[in-house]
């Protein structure tokens, strides 16, 4: 299959568009506007079940729906388009509304590190032993999330993150030997040519760095377009490459971006799943909690029983973060402990390799570990299970329960405690 893109310019150009009414159209069009939009022929055919597509996950996992933007916004930005007003005029209320969406969740712009004495804007670096690479030819995807907490990569060029230069990245790691894993992400990494895959990685394998122990790819690629591992011209040259990866000593991992247990249920995608760990790709799972995709248990063991299944290893199941439409796909964090634990409790001990719900928050990763009365006071039990400062990992700490909690910043700290453990220290590294 050739891969084709649709976007907000030409997906009245969809075959099964038909079905949508002139408003749902319209719709798409006004929250389009203001939250990227792609998707492509793979998830349009073969995901997308279009007799029921108001409900179906994947239909709403990229098409924009109305109510992924408040009402005033909506209404705002409908009128301007209602009334052909001029692009700039559209434009510059769009980006006020983008503004007011946390277009930069987890201090994110906080994690760039300064190195020979400039800023590294392709790199982040939040923990000890991991390096985030963004390479610059592979910011965008081929399809985007309607849920992505990295929207303002596609959308908005003053919170983009990108760098080419593989030198540089040596140069870096180099520098920082506590460094043991690099994950190349994005946007999408897979969408890079098999070319660019070589210059980096190439780069890293001839650096011979005692410290690099994993290169891990961040990608949706396998849910959104399995045939970069099939059919694409140079996907055999990318699966050599993994190989050789392996070959030189350094441990290969796909960090696979699966929703909803219906996207490993193609030919396309099991075949894909296939080839690389033929290869020797690890592949591991990971997903936010998405009212309106994925909220309940069922779902969630169906998928990780089905990973395993296909030979994938559970990884993450996170906690939507808080930028863009989360209004739209939040659960409490009660009920997301409450599906955790449901779906945990339906899956053998093979499966049970997942860890969650987490939010990765601006201090770190932080785990719902559950919810306890102590001392008479209900609390949720948290945990670190990545920090800012690694002696935080593996200290639990207790919070006030609040049925209404979504977001870390809903929280207080248990026990008439004035802050958290983690506070003092946390304000002393951001400063």
């Amino acid at each position: 299959m050739k891969y084709k893109p649709y976007s907000l310019h030409n997906f009245r150009q969809i075959p099964q568009i038909k079905f949508l009414s002139e408003e749902q159209k319209f719709e798409i069009e006004v929250v389009g506007t203001v939250l990227p939009f792609k998707t492509d022929n793979y998830v349009v055919d073969e995901l997308i079940d279009w007799t029921s597509f108001e409900d179906d996950p994947f239909f709403i996992l990229n098409f924009p729906q109305k109510d992924m933007l408040d009402e005033a916004s909506y209404n705002k930005i409908a009128s301007l388009l209602k009334n052909n007003s001029p692009s700039k005029v559209v434009q510059e209320e769009v980006k006020k509304i983008r503004l007011k969406l946390n277009p930069n969740p987890a201090g994110q712009e906080s994690n760039v590190p300064e190195f020979e004495g400039e800023k590294l804007t392709g790199i982040q670096h939040k923990y000890r032993e991991i390096m985030l690479f963004f390479p610059t030819q592979g910011q965008t995807c081929h399809a985007y999330c309607t849920f992505c907490f990295r929207w303002p990569q596609f959308a908005l060029n003053d919170f983009k993150f990108a760098m080419k230069e593989a030198d540089t990245m040596v140069r870096y790691l180099k520098a920082n030997p506590q460094i043991t894993d690099v994950l190349f992400t994005g946007g999408d990494p897979a969408i890079m040519k098999t070319r660019f895959f070589e210059e980096y990685f190439n780069a890293l394998i001839d650096a011979d760095l005692p410290n690099l122990k994993n290169i891990r790819i961040g990608t949706k690629s396998l849910a959104y377009w399995p045939y970069r591992y099939t059919t694409d011209e140079d996907a055999d040259d990318l699966l050599r490459l993994f190989e050789k990866v392996k070959k030189s000593g350094i441990n290969i991992a796909m960090m696979a971006h699966f929703n909803h247990p219906g996207e490993l249920k193609t030919e396309a995608v099991q075949e894909a799943i296939r080839r690389l760990i033929a290869a020797g790709v690890q592949i591991r799972s990971q997903s936010p909690l998405l009212r309106n995709i994925n909220d309940s248990a069922d779902i969630w063991a169906e998928n990780w029983q089905e990973q395993v299944r296909q030979g994938i290893v559970p990884y993450y199941m996170f906690v939507a973060r808080d930028t863009g439409a989360q209004d739209y796909f939040a659960v409490t964090l009660n009920r997301a402990w409450q599906i955790y634990r449901k779906a945990f409790s339906k899956v053998s001990g093979i499966c049970r390799t997942v860890k969650g719900p987490s939010m990765s928050c601006s201090p770190g990763k932080v785990n719902v570990v559950g919810i306890s009365e102590i001392k008479g006071e209900k609390v949720f039990v948290l945990n670190f299970l990545q920090g800012r400062d690694p002696n935080w990992v593996g200290k639990p700490f207790f919070a006030k329960y609040d049925p209404n909690a979504i977001w870390i910043d809903d929280l207080e700290p248990a026990f008439g405690e004035n802050e958290f453990f983690y506070e003092d220290s946390y304000y002393e590294l951001q400063a």
